[in-house]
């Protein structure tokens, strides 16, 4: 897979990545900047978040237990492993690339720090440490097989993909399952932090949000570029606010069927490490140098290249981040399933995560998504697998669903391109 733009995106930061994203001075200006946007084709996340919005809807409708508090703490630590194996694929797809071993690395991961826990006593910060190490060399070799040696990603991925799922097998056997029992490592996807906490980490990121917000406007504004209005920024802020309360606030309440015995409360403690790594990778891709080099390279490679970009190295480094994460995806199902078996990363894991990214927005063509897109899409795949496992529907009408979804989200995203190129005269 290749880019095909003809020159770099200028992404503009305040404007969540979007390439060539121009902001104006006034609310009316802005608006109309937007729809043209539209028009042109840049629709970014607002499909994935219609489609959301719109999947919620009829779920609640058709099964009114899926607002529940329990079912929606569920949807939190059902999509976790699969949001973070996404978010590490956004880098790759961002390319032009696809790694499609990123399912079965999370496996040996996974299994890499069952087998230290379990049979060779290892503390968890030396396990789990190893497992994210493990992930960075096998990206760190099929980046090099990528860039340094010009085997094509589709090519090398699917040869890893079947080797790493030998080496689960050869790891915990084939008929083996190695248990977790590790209190630290259990609790990653199944405890919940105290309601206080929940609360106290809201205002901290919401703190952190309009800081943000402020920063970004006095950073334009220094070097006198156009500002977007005060009111939508503080739209933004007020928006943030009042999602997050409303999820805090429903996680806090109780879930258990028997609070005498045991009180089920609080957020998944899954969520704001989730939420940290979308603040770092946003960060890394939206406002440092690195993140322009994945642009430019995913966009016109030869273009950054000429430009000074080292394109052998960006692209390395992309499928380390991509195979890291995918280990803390594969760390995050273990947590879950408080064992390992050899069928770990298998199934549709690969196809929730790729799907998650794309679904969500980022393009599979090349220069044109954001780390937020992973985890918008694998809210609309946790969605629509736990609403359909409510109302009773088998695996196989599953796969279907959201393998619509998914052809859906492509067709969008070629249409889009299509339309964009056109407005732009190509």
């Amino acid at each position: 897979m290749s880019g095909t733009r003809l020159d770099p995106p200028a992404v503009d930061e305040s404007d969540g990545g979007v390439p060539g994203a121009v902001v104006p001075d006034g609310v009316a200006e802005h608006l109309r900047a937007y729809l043209r946007q539209l028009r042109n084709g840049e629709m970014g996340a607002l499909p994935a978040l219609g489609g959301l919005v719109a999947l919620c809807v009829a779920f609640s409708i058709m099964r009114p237990d899926f607002l529940s508090a329990g079912n929606f703490a569920n949807l939190f630590t059902q999509g976790a492993a699969v949001t973070a194996i996404a978010m590490g694929l956004v880098f790759v797809l961002l390319l032009g690339e696809i790694d499609l071993s990123a399912g079965f690395t999370s496996g040996v991961c996974a299994a890499l720090m069952g087998t230290l826990l379990s049979e060779h006593g290892t503390p968890w910060w030396l396990a789990v440490p190893a497992a994210l190490a493990a992930g960075a060399l096998i990206g760190a070799f099929l980046g090099v097989a990528v860039a340094k040696i010009g085997i094509p990603s589709f090519v090398i991925t699917l040869a890893a993909f079947l080797a790493l799922q030998g080496v689960v097998l050869i790891i915990i056997g084939s008929g083996g399952n190695v248990a977790i029992r590790d209190s630290t490592v259990t609790a990653i996807d199944n405890d919940n932090l105290s309601p206080a906490v929940g609360w106290a980490l809201l205002a901290v990121a919401l703190a952190g949000y309009a800081a943000v917000q402020l920063a970004t406007r006095r950073g334009r504004q220094a070097k006198g570029l156009p500002l977007e209005p005060l009111a939508l920024a503080g739209l933004r802020v007020a928006v943030f606010a009042a999602l997050g309360a409303g999820a805090v606030y429903a996680l806090n309440l109780e879930r258990s069927r028997n609070p005498a015995l045991v009180s089920l409360r609080g957020v998944p403690i899954v969520v704001p490490i989730l939420a940290g790594l979308l603040v770092v990778w946003t960060y890394v891709l939206s406002s440092t140098a690195y993140g322009r080099h994945i642009y430019a390279v995913g966009g016109n490679a030869e273009a950054a290249r000429r430009g000074g970009v080292k394109v052998s190295r960006v692209r390395i480094s992309a499928f380390v981040v991509c195979s890291t994460m995918a280990a803390v995806g594969g760390v995050i199902a273990a947590s879950r399933a408080t064992s390992v078996d050899p069928n770990a990363g298998g199934s549709n894991t690969l196809l929730y995560a790729v799907g998650a990214a794309v679904i969500g927005g980022t393009s599979l063509f090349g220069g044109k998504g954001r780390v937020a897109d992973a985890v918008l899409g694998g809210a609309v795949v946790a969605v629509i697998d736990n609403g359909m496992g409510l109302m009773g529907y088998s695996a196989g009408v599953k796969f279907v669903v959201t393998g619509s979804v998914l052809a859906l989200a492509a067709g969008v995203d070629a249409l889009s391109r299509k339309r964009s190129a056109g407005a732009g005269g190509g």
